[in-house]
C-alpha cells in the first residue's frame, strides 16, 4: 500500500452513496484540523447550466469545504456523451488528458494534508482514454477506497473482483446502505471471507431511508406524474425500478425478487398491475401512456397502501427518465453530507480510511 496522502474513492455501482461518503470523509478530516483538497477528474454526473455542462459534485465540494479552486481545475475532464464520441473517433489525446489531470492535481494539492479524489460509478469508466479510476490512482499515487453495496453473499464476487483490479493500491472497502436483513450475513460470513482474501473492510453503514433512493412524491414531481391514489402514502422511498412486460404469473415471480422498487408498465396492463400489488417489495406503480387503470386496481392499491402514478409518456421514455432520477438520488446538500458524517463516525474507522491522525 502507498503512503500517499491522496485518497481516491470509487464504487462498484451507481447510486451507492459514493459522493456523500467522499465529501463526508473530506469534511471529517477538515473538521479535525487538516487542510483538505478535492478533485473529481472525470465529471460524469452532468447538468447543463448557463451554457456550460458541469458535474454538480465538485460544486458542492467547493461550497462545503470552502475551496477557492476553479471548476475546470477540480473537474478537468467533462465526461459527456460528446466527449465519449470524440474519444472513440480518436479526437481526444489520452496523454494530453492525463497531463491535464496531473497538472491540476499538483495545483490543487499544494499545501494540503489530504487530497480526496472522487472517482466514477464504475471502475471501467474512462477506459477509452486510458483514465479508469485505477489508471488515475496510479498517476496520482493514490490509495483507493471501494464503496460497495451488499444484498446477498453473491455480491462478494463483485467486491473481490474489484479489489483485485485495484491491486496494491487498495486501502480497503466500505459497505453502504446495508439492510437490517443483510447485515448479519455480511458481518458473520462475508467480512471474514474478504479479510481472509486480503481485502480490508473499514466498516458497514446500515441503510437509512432518507438517504436511499427518492420518495414516491419526489419521483412524481420529477416526472410530472399524476398521483391517482388518495390514501396511499407517497413518503415511502424507492431505490430501483422493475418493468412489467410479461404475463401475470411470470411478472409476480419477478416482482417478488425485488424490493424498494417502483414498477413501470402500461396503464392498460391490468394483470401486471394486479400482480405488482401482490408483491411486498413493490412500493409504487408507475403507469405509462396516459391510460388510467381499472377501478378495481385503484381500489386494491388504496387497500394495500400502494400509490399509483400516471404519466403520458410511453414506457421506454419513462424508463429512461426514472433511471435518471434514481441515479441522481435525493438532492445532495450539506445536510446529506452531515448525516453521512455521523453514520461514518458510528460505523467506520474514519481515521484509518483518510490515513491521517486527528489533532
Amino acid at each position: 500500500m502507498t503512503d500517499s496522502n491522496t485518497l481516491l474513492v470509487t464504487s462498484t455501482q451507481e447510486g451507492i452513496g459514493k459522493t456523500a461518503i467522499t465529501l463526508a470523509l473530506a469534511k471529517s478530516a477538515q473538521d479535525a484540523g487538516n487542510e483538505v483538497g478535492y478533485m473529481k477528474p472525470k465529471g460524469t454526473r452532468l447538468q447543463s447550466a448557463v451554457g456550460k455542462t458541469r458535474d454538480e459534485d465538485p460544486m458542492l465540494a467547493r461550497e462545503l469545504l470552502g475551496l477557492d479552486a476553479e471548476m475546470h481545475e477540480m473537474e478537468p475532464i467533462v465526461y459527456s456523451p460528446t466527449f465519449i464520441q470524440e474519444a472513440i473517433r480518436g479526437r481526444e489525446d489520452p496523454d494530453e488528458l492525463r497531463g491535464r489531470v496531473l497538472d491540476n492535481f499538483q495545483s490543487l494539492s499544494e499545501d494540503r494534508d489530504l487530497m480526496v479524489v472522487e472517482g466514477s460509478d464504475h471502475l471501467d469508466t474512462g477506459g477509452i482514454v486510458d483514465l479508469t479510476d485505477v489508471d488515475i490512482a496510479e498517476a496520482l499515487d493514490a490509495r483507493v477506497l471501494l464503496v460497495c453495496g451488499f444484498a446477498t453473499a453473491g455480491d462478494a464476487d463483485e467486491v473481490l473482483a474489484a479489489a483485485r483490479r485495484v491491486g496494491d493500491r487498495l486501502a480497503g472497502v466500505v459497505f453502504n446502505g446495508v439492510s437490517d436483513a443483510a447485515m448479519e450475513e455480511l458481518t458473520d460470513d462475508v467480512l471474514p471471507f474478504l479479510e481472509g482474501k486480503g481485502v480490508p473492510v473499514y466498516g458497514s453503514i446500515p441503510s437509512v431511508a432518507d438517504l436511499a433512493g427518492v420518495t414516491v412524491a419526489d419521483l412524481a414531481d420529477s416526472l410530472g406524474a399524476d398521483v391517482l391514489t388518495n390514501e396511499a402514502p407517497t413518503d415511502v422511498h424507492v431505490e430501483r425500478f422493475t418493468v412489467g412486460a410479461m404475463g401475470g404469473n411470470s411478472a409476480l415471480e419477478q416482482f417478488r425478487r425485488t424490493h424498494d422498487a417502483v414498477m413501470i408498465t402500461g396503464g392498460d396492463r391490468s394483470e401486471i398491475q394486479t400482480a405488482a400489488l401482490e408483491a411486498s417489495g413493490i412500493e409504487a406503480l408507475l403507469l405509462t401512456g396516459g391510460f388510467r387503470p381499472a377501478s378495481a386496481v385503484l381500489g386494491r392499491a388504496e387497500e394495500e397502501g400502494v400509490p399509483i402514478l400516471l404519466v403520458q409518456s410511453d414506457t421506454r421514455t419513462t424508463i429512461d427518465r426514472v433511471e435518471d432520477v434514481l441515479r441522481s438520488g435525493r438532492t445532495r446538500d450539506e445536510a446529506t453530507v452531515e448525516r453521512m458524517q455521523g453514520l461514518l463516525a458510528d460505523n467506520v474507522d474514519v481515521e484509518a480510511v483518510v490515513g491521517i491522525d486527528e489533532d
